[in-house]
Formats: structure tokens, C-alpha cells, sequence
């Protein structure tokens, strides 16, 4: 490798490794299982998720796109878990530097786009899933205990120059966060008012 090369690559490790020590703790929070007609939906926000330099990214026109990732399993005493569901899902948030607006797309929503001149609100819909449908109720047993398990990260992005997922998205505003769980019995208790 050329002594230049990694001279930049050696700067960019020093200059990083701040960022390590100040990364922001994401999380998930608010997860709820609700069940409308004949099948169960899934709602969670995910806390913290943008800060300095991922907005800087985004008005510099980097497209920001969260994976969502997401497991159904139905917990039995005397057996194995039995997993149930297992899918991801993104939200893409894009800057139009033009029309000065943001754009998102979820892709459980067929990609839809959905324009905000708000960038709060744009972190708002990018960091919400509200009735994400999981499954239909018909194929869970009345009486058994199941738990949604959930984890969000931010993808690389490949960039046009040689540091390829470069250090800069793998330090400074990249982020995993830890399985999050919820359970719950079904059926699910009847709110009052509620309708089945």
C-alpha cells in the first residue's frame, strides 16, 4: 500500500478516536403489539438516533436508512422457543438540496415517499414504525406467551473514494442498538371501547 494511503488512513483512526468515546446510546423504546381485525401490528420509536454529524451527512445529501430487524417467537416451558416471524424492514431519509425538503421512504409502506420541509419531523417519521402488520392471528395459539424481540442500526453507505465504508460511518454516527423484548399473552387483553 502506497506510504500516502496510509498516512490518510492512520489520520483518520486518530481523528476518530473521540468519537468513540462520545457516542450516543440509541435506543428503543415504546413497544407496543396491538391487534386490529385479523391481524397483530407492531409500533416502536427508536430514541436518540440522529446527532452532529449524521445531520451534517444528510444536508451534505448522504441518504440515511435505518434496518429495523425483527423476531416473533412463541416461548414454551418445557421445549424450545418456537420462532414464529422473522423480517426487516427500512426507513430512507433523503435531503433535496433544490426544494430544500426531506424525503422518506419505509419500505412496508411499498416506499411510499413522504415529503417534510420539517427536518424534526422527518427524524420523527424516520424514528417511528406505527401499525407494522406482523401477522395474522389465526396462526397464534390462544393461551400462549410470545415475545417481540427488535434491533435498529443505521447502513453503511459506500462512498465515491477509495476509504470504502469508510472510518467516518463506522465511528461517528454508525450505530446497532441491543436486542429489545416485549411480551405479551395471546389473546391480547380488551381495552374498554375496544373492538375485535
Amino acid at each position: 500500500m502506497p506510504r500516502h494511503i496510509s498516512a490518510i488512513i492512520l489520520l483518520c483512526c486518530i481523528l476518530l478516536l473521540p468519537a468513540l468515546a462520545s457516542a450516543i446510546d440509541v435506543q428503543i423504546s415504546n413497544i407496543k403489539v396491538t391487534e386490529s381485525g385479523r391481524d397483530l401490528f407492531l409500533s416502536l420509536k427508536i430514541e436518540n438516533a440522529f446527532n452532529e454529524k449524521l445531520e451534517e451527512a444528510i444536508f451534505n445529501g448522504i441518504p440515511a436508512t435505518f434496518s429495523f430487524f425483527i423476531v416473533l417467537t412463541r416461548i414454551q416451558e418445557f421445549w424450545p422457543d418456537e420462532k414464529i416471524l422473522q423480517l426487516t424492514v427500512t426507513h430512507t431519509l433523503k435531503y433535496h438540496n433544490l426544494k430544500n425538503h426531506f424525503i422518506i421512504t419505509k419500505s412496508w409502506e411499498n416506499n411510499k415517499q413522504m415529503i417534510s420541509d420539517s427536518f424534526d419531523e422527518a427524524q420523527e417519521m424516520m424514528s417511528d414504525i406505527s401499525g407494522l402488520k406482523l401477522i395474522a392471528r389465526d396462526k397464534l395459539n390462544a393461551g400462549s406467551r410470545y415475545q417481540i424481540s427488535t434491533k435498529a442500526a443505521l447502513d453503511k453507505v459506500s462512498l465515491p473514494f477509495f476509504l470504502n465504508y469508510v472510518f467516518f460511518f463506522a465511528t461517528m454516527w454508525d450505530f446497532e442498538t441491543q436486542w429489545h423484548t416485549h411480551e405479551f399473552f395471546y389473546p391480547l387483553p380488551v381495552s374498554k371501547g375496544a373492538k375485535q
